[in-house]
């Protein structure tokens, strides 16, 4: 009898917690994802890369794939230096999408990661809407922690981009693809309507769910190089 009332009474708590949400899964598949990539020496982004960079998106299993005609799609998030140059602010809610052609039957899903090297960059990614390599010129990275990173094409992308698929990470062009925004996602992590633009530069608070994500982005790169 005792057993069974213990047994009802777990069923109650556990029963009475918080379902996490759709968004707040994907904030935490986004922290694993970014882990997973720079816990790899040989296969992580570039350190050199990293501390450059202004903003970071991270965009965990993006679905693309179709027949003759492909499509990509996905939600995800991005998250840019404080004002301090030490830290990173709260994360903005976006969603990627864009279309390519030729023969790809079936679909796949594809981790992307965006680095995001300057102001003027920066400036594209806090808006609602822009077009990598139409406003914003974009270009596929180099692979490994050390790797080199003093090229023109390097120097000059206003964004970086990698991808990460079936346990393969590499540079990835993602020309053509558009970022925009996902209201209806911040109003879920934030009880309310607000912009990424208005997250990043009054850096508010950041959500519960959003702290092992901004913890790994501290731990790689805390500090502005």
């Amino acid at each position: 009898m005792k057993v069974l009332s213990y047994v009802a009474m777990l069923s109650f708590v556990v029963g009475g917690l918080p379902a996490a949400t759709d968004v707040e899964k994907r904030l935490e598949a986004a922290a694993t994802v970014f882990s997973e990539v720079m816990q790899s020496p040989d296969k992580a982004i570039p350190q050199e890369l990293l501390d450059r960079a202004q903003c970071i998106v991270v965009v965990p299993g993006m679905k693309s794939g179709a027949f003759i005609f492909g499509a990509k799609y996905g939600k995800g998030f991005l998250s840019c230096r404080k004002k301090s140059g030490v830290g990173w602010t709260s994360p903005g809610a976006i969603r990627i999408e864009g279309g390519s052609f030729g023969l790809q039957i079936g679909g796949t899903e594809t981790d992307v990661i965006l680095l995001v090297m300057n102001e003027r960059g920066a400036q594209r990614l806090l808006s609602s809407k822009f077009t990598l390599g139409g406003d914003a010129s974009v270009a596929a990275g180099p692979v490994g922690r050390n790797a080199t990173a003093q090229t023109d094409a390097y120097m000059s992308a206003e964004i970086l981009s990698w991808s990460r698929s079936r346990g393969v990470f590499a540079g990835v062009s993602l020309q053509g693809s558009t970022l925009r925004q996902d209201s209806d996602d911040n109003k879920s992590l934030y009880g309310k309507s607000i912009e990424n633009k208005d997250i990043v530069t009054q850096e508010v608070p950041p959500p519960k769910s959003a702290e092992r994500l901004l913890a790994l982005f501290n731990k790689y790169s805390s500090r502005k190089g």
